[in-house]
């Protein structure tokens, strides 16, 4: 009798891709132990580092990482910022490969797992879709994220520090509760690379502000001042009393370089507000009308 050949089903095959995914970040998944209660998670990070959340490091000492290999080991804080509630791990000898980072942003229904990492029973999923990709957020501390990544997908106990995945088991965002009110949120990996990578060099993020409210923009073509750079900040909000009023920047003005940096977009801005340029007076380049206009600013 002929057998019917069954072929595989489209779910059938997405779930098995999903399957492989969390498959292929477990061995960069880690429990962290830095508090009494509930454990958290992490990610290897780099050779011997671990990113996690800074919120789930009730202490500085005592604290241990346990891998996918039931491995128990000391960690060292490098760093931490309350700010993005991000934290960096130093573990000796841990020897395990690096978690993938996402090269593309994440998209609005995008399919992607929220991955944490329990003692005893290996690595847990939840699956969902980015609900919204959205910023400046104000978190409650006062520092302004300039990105998030919000998603459906359950964040059960433990999952915070632990990474937001696509369906080929790369990173797209770090998982937090520690912002907003206990909100689930996602730091998109692009942001967390910069801030891990400054926690590496000095153990803190010093961050600058202007006192504005901004809005992405096309520049028109006729306002490009004989330059190439499509896209600009218009100031929405000047706040009174803020550097950037006592600096002379003005409602309606095109904000295109900071210390002779483009800015193509508000993560841009962000990114050039930190470390030793706090306190420091910077060019800064505008639009005004058709002129291009450059003045100086204290970064508060």
């Amino acid at each position: 009798m002929e057998q019917t050949k069954i072929r595989p089903s489209l779910l059938g095959t997405l779930s098995d891709q999903m399957a492989d995914a969390v498959e292929r970040i477990n061995t960069a998944l880690v429990v962290v132990n830095g508090r009494q209660r509930q454990a958290a998670s992490g990610i290897v990070y780099g050779q011997d580092l671990v990113l996690t959340a800074a919120h789930v490091l009730e202490r500085d000492q005592g604290i241990t990482v346990q891998t996918h290999d039931r491995r128990k080991l000391p960690a060292t804080l490098v760093g931490y910022d309350s700010g993005s509630d991000l934290a960096l791990l130093r573990v000796a000898n841990l020897g395990l490969a690096v978690a993938t980072a996402s090269t593309e942003l994440a998209r609005v229904g995008q399919l992607v797992i929220a991955i944490g990492r329990d003692r005893d029973d290996g690595p847990m999923a939840s699956v969902g879709i980015v609900s919204s990709v959205g910023g400046p957020l104000r978190t409650e501390r006062g520092i302004v994220l300039e990105k998030y990544i919000q998603t459906d997908a359950i964040s059960y106990p433990g999952f915070s520090g632990g990474p937001l995945i696509d369906t080929q088991g790369a990173v797209k965002g770090i998982l937090t509760t520690g912002l907003i009110n206990g909100a689930v949120l996602a730091i998109p990996m692009t942001i967390a690379s910069t801030l891990a990578d400054v926690l590496l060099k000095q153990g803190r993020i010093k961050r600058g502000y202007l006192g504005i409210a901004s809005q992405l923009i096309n520049i028109p073509v006729t306002q490009r001042v004989g330059r190439s750079q499509e896209h600009g900040l218009l100031l929405v909000r000047v706040d009174e009393g803020t550097p950037a009023q006592r600096g002379g920047l003005l409602l309606g003005d095109i904000l295109i370089t900071l210390d002779g940096h483009a800015i193509h977009d508000a993560e841009d801005l962000q990114l050039l507000l930190t470390g030793e340029r706090v306190g420091k007076i910077v060019a800064v380049e505008v639009i005004r009308g058709n002129a291009l206009q450059v003045l100086q600013v204290t970064i508060g």
